[in-house]
């Protein structure tokens, strides 16, 4: 541990809503980042990241006591007050959940300060000497976007569901400062808005916003179903400025004071369907999953056109929920409104406790930032790392039994040659992924040439829906072979069309086809990621910000022609991304996977001893 220090260390904590994480910074620079679900293995875990902290700390070699600032994402007060005056401009309406969350703010979140202390105390921070802050919503999202991007200058711009009062904000970042322009103000949210939706789809809101994206293509862009649903929502629901600012409908919806999302009556006579409850997706549903798509684009876009507009900047940062649709962050780019864009890929609220930290940093501290190259190493690759030790005893543990290569090229020569005879591969390399993707270090690979590959990852190993596409990883140099896009996509936040000349075309009846019946056309000759209309979620690799995966790449084109994988994150549905060597493990014998590689170490499943019945029989919940 160091024992003397006249530096500043600066922790932020994002807690107690949902995606609790923490992330410290030193010098500027984020050493260290992590969700706390990845070491409770609760997924989305909102709880006080005691884990997190514990690990940022390990992992710049310094004590509790060494921390100067500890700096919470958004301030408990004004939310308080939020909560307050909607209540009361709504009242009598919502005593139910007036009541419910009285209790919970009285008991927990009035106090925060308190809460913060008490935690802190626990895990040896010196109260008298660390000081606590706070610091807006919007402000948190905005910093862990500018700072960490690699422009001197940009346009800023936050969207999620709601911080304290903003649902929506536009900023101009310059050097250290970020200056506030605008915001949009609860009620009227467009993440809220995705919200409504994806619970009326029958998703879970705050997790299956991802899920009503992958929906959205199954939708006919031509069907008359499709352009009513659009008129309805723009008619009756919401009223969209050139700006891209919103204004909501509340009749429609719940939230403001409810314990659900909408009026599902009014939804249901407006729109001609019930909320959705279990059961396969019909094409009308379908269609309404890709009209809210649409318009969130739509809104989306004006958004980042009036951010060009006002501060006239050439460069886009983008952060908070919305900012991982990754649909309409490529509906930006293709409209060429920017000549750069750069999205922090932890935009959820876990990425708030890295922003926060960062803003104290910059303009409390009123320390200058570097600006430094766009480095996915530096920026997602922020969690632990675990070598050779914890490998062996995790070994010793379960009786795994491996093969350790002795240098790199070997294991990814061994491990494509796997892949390529159709083998699924748990791959686990370096720090923990930052943000809610797996980004080739925490991940499941697979052959993105084989038609059985979606179906088999969906229902044997992810335990999940069938119709969830697949991102593809692809050496950055040799993406335009295969994808019809003009820059990178390390963070996995693009949407990318798969290049025409590896295209089929659609059959005559293909819109008449059910759900199930689209999903398994084959419409590429990469048919594992290729989505119902042609995209894929793509992230382009080097060898400069992933070594190992880039070889494995290029060792897989050496065997097949195709540096092209399917990379999904390693886990399995309502269990969080694999944190440690075994979790790994357990995750890849309780699924259908073959192989699982952790560094240079191969297990083969038909050569690993049976899990005892208590691990092996485990049930997983819906996510």
């Amino acid at each position: 541990m160091v024992t003397t220090t006249s530096k500043e260390y600066v922790l932020g904590i994002s807690a107690l809503y949902h995606d609790s994480a923490a992330a410290l910074v030193v010098d500027g620079v984020a050493v260290a980042a992590a969700h706390e679900e990845r070491f409770t293995r609760i997924k989305h875990d909102p709880s006080f990241p005691v884990h997190a902290i514990g690990f940022c700390l390990e992992q710049a070699k310094l004590s509790a006591q060494h921390v100067t600032h500890v700096v919470f994402y958004d301030k408990p007060l004004l939310k308080w007050e939020r909560l307050i005056e909607t209540y009361v401009a709504f009242a009598p309406q919502g005593v139910k959940s007036f009541s419910m969350a009285m209790q919970v703010w009285i008991r927990e979140k009035l106090f925060f300060r308190r809460l913060i202390t008490k935690e802190l105390k626990k895990l040896g921070f010196d109260i008298k000497k660390v000081q606590i802050l706070f610091t807006e919503h919007h402000l948190a999202h905005a910093a862990s976007a500018f700072y960490p991007s690699p422009f001197e200058e940009a346009a800023v711009l936050t969207i999620d569901g709601v911080g304290e009062w903003a649902t929506a904000s536009l900023m101009k970042g310059s050097g250290s400062r970020l200056e506030k322009i605008s915001e949009l103000k609860f009620p009227h949210s467009l993440g809220l808005l995705y919200s409504a939706f994806t619970y009326y789809l029958g998703f879970k809101v705050n997790s299956g916003e991802y899920k009503l994206m992958g929906l959205a293509p199954y939708g006919d862009p031509k069907s008359p179903e499709t352009s009513r649903f659009i008129d309805l929502i723009r008619k009756e629901m919401i009223t969209i400025y050139e700006d891209g600012s919103i204004f909501l409908n509340l009749e429609y919806f719940n939230f403001p004071v409810g314990l659900t999302m909408t009026e599902d009556a009014k939804w249901h006579k407006l729109l001609g369907l019930p909320r959705k409850i279990g059961g396969d997706y019909t094409q009308t549903e379908c269609n309404l999953a890709l009209a809210i798509q649409n318009i969130t684009e739509e809104i989306v876009v004006k958004m980042a056109r009036n951010a060009q507009k006002v501060t006239g900047m050439k460069n886009l940062c983008l952060a908070g929920g919305v900012a991982l649709n990754c649909v309409a962050n490529s509906k930006i780019s293709d409209e060429k409104i920017f000549s750069d864009i750069w999205i922090q890929p932890a935009s959820g609220d876990a990425g708030g406790a890295l922003g926060a930290a960062l803003a104290v940093w910059h303009m409390h501290l009123a320390h200058p930032r570097t600006v430094k190259s766009d480095t996915i190493a530096n920026v997602a690759y922020l969690g632990p790392e675990y070598g050779e030790y914890e490998t062996r005893h995790m070994m010793k543990k379960y009786g795994a039994q491996g093969i350790t290569f002795s240098n790199t090229s070997e294991m990814t020569a061994q491990v494509a040659e796997l892949i390529a005879q159709g083998k699924v591969v748990g791959w686990f390399q370096g720090r923990m992924e930052w943000g809610p993707r797996a980004l080739g270090n925490r991940s499941i690979l697979a052959d993105a040439r084989s038609n059985e590959t979606q179906k088999r990852l969906n229902l044997k190993i992810k335990f999940r829906e069938g119709f969830r596409p697949f991102a593809p990883i692809v050496l950055e140099e040799k993406a335009k072979e295969y994808f019809d896009i003009d820059h990178s996509s390390p963070y996995m936040l693009f949407v990318a069309p798969v290049s025409e000349k590896r295209r089929r075309p659609f059959p005559a009846n293909y819109h008449q086809m059910t759900l199930r019946e689209k999903l398994y056309y084959q419409r590429s000759d990469l048919p594992a990621i290729t989505h119902l209309d042609y995209s894929a979620r793509l992230q382009t690799v080097n060898s400069k910000g992933n070594p190992v995966l880039a070889e494995l790449l290029g060792a897989f084109e050496k065997v097949t022609g195709y540096p092209v994988l399917v990379n999904t994150s390693f886990n399995v549905r309502g269990e969080p991304i694999v944190c440690t060597p075994e979790d790994a493990y357990l995750c890849f014998m309780r699924t259908d996977m073959d192989v699982l590689v952790i560094g240079n170490s191969v297990f083969v499943k038909d050569n690993q001893p049976k899990l005892s019945a208590e691990l092996q029989n485990i049930t997983y919940a819906a996510d």
